[in-house]
């Protein structure tokens, strides 16, 4: 049975509307971080800072990256909080020995469990209360520090108004292919949420490196909201207090964190599967935001497949789709330029085939009961 000429058309105007929708994206939100340049500030400030990191069994990690932490470039007061958290590796004396070094280092062990508390919303929760400076800087024990300006440069973010400095936490460039879509959707998920951030929407940040003020985490009680939810401690609370006011972000290259990539394709879907799992509880208005992009993304190749396949000029869906690559390909270059990640960049066509892929393999997470871990 022959298939009528207006299904092609059809498919053909959805596909351009898919097209529209997404440079919409681009064009208003992705460009604001590919073309942005910070305010210049008349002063600077060096304000009192308190680095938190929680840990648990992360003997190695901290042997390998907490020097990163301890060294910093940093003459103002500061104080490196670590949280110990349950171990039961050499952490203990291996933190009892750089205390030895670095009197700066303050080392706070939990030997129980907290029950109905999911997550490592405890531990940060403490090392918060212990923290004797306003301004706290967090990140994981498996990142260090992309120079020994971080400290000094996230920090700076801090306007009067300022309540919240996003950063951007980065993975090592190594070989293979899981190392380059490890860091390109690391990459893309910064795009958004820098971007969201600059457009005075701000609905996330990543722990590896993010910093608030103390009296923002108790002046909003903490984790209390969410405290049954595994996952969320950077995310879902930078999602419920950030406002287009309060919210800041730091891109320089030395202000990045960097961490190990996985190098099994199980452990980075194990990864993968836990970050997604909190998406379900954003505000209502990114959800429909983000899922609308999500949605985008994976009917834009069916309809490109449908309309060179049934639409009556078939050259035409492929130029339109050229025009849309054009475009995504220069936000996309200015935007890895800024982030460090230009590397990527020559393969952008075939990472946004891949998302394609990817999506359709995590949207079931958004309805999947997440593991209550945290490691």
């Amino acid at each position: 049975m022959a298939i009528p000429p207006f299904v092609g058309e059809i498919i053909f105007y959805l596909f351009c509307a898919a097209v529209a929708s997404q440079l919409f994206y681009y064009i208003f939100f992705f460009s604001r971080l590919a073309y942005y340049k910070p305010k210049p500030k008349t002063d600077t400030v060096e304000h009192p800072v308190s680095v938190i990191v929680c840990a648990r069994d992360e003997a190695a990690n901290l042997t390998r990256n907490l020097p990163g932490v301890l060294v910093q470039n940093y003459r103002t007061t500061h104080e490196v909080i670590v949280v110990n958290d349950n171990s039961v590796d050499e952490s203990k004396y291996i933190l009892e020995e750089f205390q030895k070094s670095f009197r700066k280092l303050i080392c706070v062990s939990l030997t129980q469990e907290a029950k109905l508390i999911a997550g490592k919303k405890f531990p940060l929760s403490v090392g918060i209360k212990t923290a004797k400076n306003e301004i706290v800087l967090l990140t994981d024990a498996d990142c260090i520090p992309a120079s020994e300006n971080w400290m000094y440069l996230m920090q700076d973010g801090f306007r009067d108004e300022t309540e919240i400095v996003l950063g951007y936490g980065s993975y090592f460039k190594k070989p293979g292919l899981l190392n380059k879509l490890i860091r390109w959707e690391t990459f893309h998920t910064a795009l958004q949420y820098l971007s969201y951030a600059l457009a005075g929407m701000p609905y996330m940040g990543v722990g590896r490196n993010l910093s608030y003020k103390k009296d923002l985490f108790f002046r909003n009680k903490g984790f209390s909201s969410m405290n049954q939810i595994p996952g969320g401690d950077d995310d879902l609370f930078i999602n419920k207090v950030a406002t287009k006011y309060n919210t800041a972000i730091v891109i320089d290259p030395e202000a990045h964190t960097m961490s190990e990539p996985k190098k099994k394709w199980s452990h980075w879907w194990s990864q993968k599967l836990r970050h997604y799992s909190t998406a379900k509880y954003y505000t209502p208005k990114f959800k429909f935001l983000l899922g609308l992009y999500t949605s985008i993304q994976v009917m834009l190749i069916p309809l490109l497949v449908g309309s060179i396949i049934l639409y009556k000029l078939w050259w035409l869906p492929l130029a339109v789709f050229g025009f849309r690559a054009i475009i995504q390909g220069a936000i996309l270059y200015k935007s890895m330029k800024r982030l460090n990640e230009g590397d990527l960049w020559p393969f952008y066509i075939l990472f946004d085939l891949w998302m394609f892929i990817y999506y359709v393999l995590f949207v079931p997470v958004l309805w999947k009961q997440p593991k209550k871990t945290w490691s």
